[in-house]
Formats: structure tokens, sequence, C-alpha cells
């Protein structure tokens, strides 16, 4: 659910023609080639013209993105985003962590913001629910009364596990009337989808008080 390009590429010298795919971690490139490239494994990175030159161990990609896209490709692989800014949660952001455990996410939300750890909390812009099986889907619409109408909640589960699939994740969030809009790798092990109540469900925000103007 990354950036997605259908492009041409050279990939280990031989022409290809298909889809790149950048992810939070990887470049991919499906078509008649096939391409799996680590950010970490990158070892040079420019943009010339239109197109992206990926540099590895084990030789060059080339994809041709267009010099707007390929612009932007680089700019994330040399800085991918770091955890809390994709998930979207600042200085200001209310939010709740439910069923989430991993240490390095917990100091690094704390330095940042003060999390809760209950379901008693109203209106809050952000709940981060850990599931690492299907029936720990249970009672997912349960968490929309915790968030404001234009909050979101981030399902975190285990990927490549047979117990808990997205498509699991995308059923049961669709099931509690919600639209699925965005993934974000949330750790070595976990994934993390984000939900959100479409516009069309959300309440009418309040009409703005009208301003009485007295004569004199």
């Amino acid at each position: 659910m990354g950036r997605e390009v259908v492009c041409k590429a050279v990939i280990g010298g031989a022409s290809a023609e298909g889809r790149a795919l950048l992810e939070t971690d990887e470049v991919l490139f499906r078509g008649t080639r096939r391409l799996k490239l680590k950010f970490a494994a990158i070892t040079m990175i420019q943009v010339t013209g239109d197109t992206l030159v990926l540099r590895h161990v084990d030789g060059e990609a080339r994809l041709s993105l267009g010099a707007k896209e390929a612009t932007r490709w680089e700019a994330f692989i040399r800085k991918p985003p770091e955890l809390l800014t994709k998930l979207g949660i600042g200085a200001e952001t209310k939010v709740a962590v439910l069923g989430v455990h991993d240490a390095e996410f917990d100091a690094a939300v704390g330095a940042v913001v003060q999390v809760r750890r209950d379901r008693r909390a109203k209106g809050l812009d952000l709940v981060l629910f850990g599931a690492e099986a299907r029936d720990g889907l249970d009672g997912l619409k349960d968490l929309e009364r915790l968030i404001h109408p234009a909050g979101g909640i981030w399902v975190v589960y285990p990927k490549g596990r047979t117990e808990i699939r997205e498509a699991d994740v995308l059923a049961a969030g669709r099931a509690a009337g919600w639209k699925d809009a965005k993934v974000c790798r949330f750790s070595a092990t976990h994934t993390a989808l984000k939900f959100v109540i479409p516009l069309s469900a959300r309440p009418p925000a309040p009409a703005p008080a009208r301003r009485v103007t007295r004569r004199a």
C-alpha cells in the first residue's frame, strides 16, 4: 500500500516493464523482471532525468518513474519517516495504546506524549490496538467511542503469520463500518493498518456562531 508507478525499468542490465512499488523499507518491482531491494542494501542512489538509479551489492536497478516521482522516492529512501511521524503522533496528539507490547515503541511515544492505557477516554485523536490473532479483533467496533469523528484507529498485528492476516484485519475494520486509510511497518515483526470513520458516517460539524452586530 505504498507508492506505486507503472513504468519501464532496467534491472541487472535487462529491460523490463511492470509496477514499481515504494514500501516502508524496500523497493519492489513486479513485472517481466522482479526486484526486492531493502533500503539498507542500497549503496548509491541518484536521480538522472526521469530515472531513479539504485545501486546495490548485486548490481543496479534503473526505474523510469518520471522526474517528480523519482525525486520523491529518492528523498524517502534517503530519510524514511520515523515511526511516530508515520503514525501521526506528535506532542499534541491524544492517543491510547491498547494491547500493543513493544518496548522500543513505548519508549519513543512516552518521550513525546502522555499515553492512555485504558478505554475510559473520549475524543482521542488516535487509538493503537494490538491483535495477535483473529479472535483478538472481536469487539473492534467498541473502539469508535474513544475517538472524535475525524480520529483514527491503528490495528497493530503480526506480519507473515497464519493466525491473523491483513485480509482478516481489513474485514474486521470494514465490518465495523470503517474505511482503511493507511498501512505502515510498525516493527520488524508487526504491521499497522489505520482505519477512519467514513466522511458520510460522521456527524455534521456544528455551524459557526453568528455574530450579532448591535446598532448604536
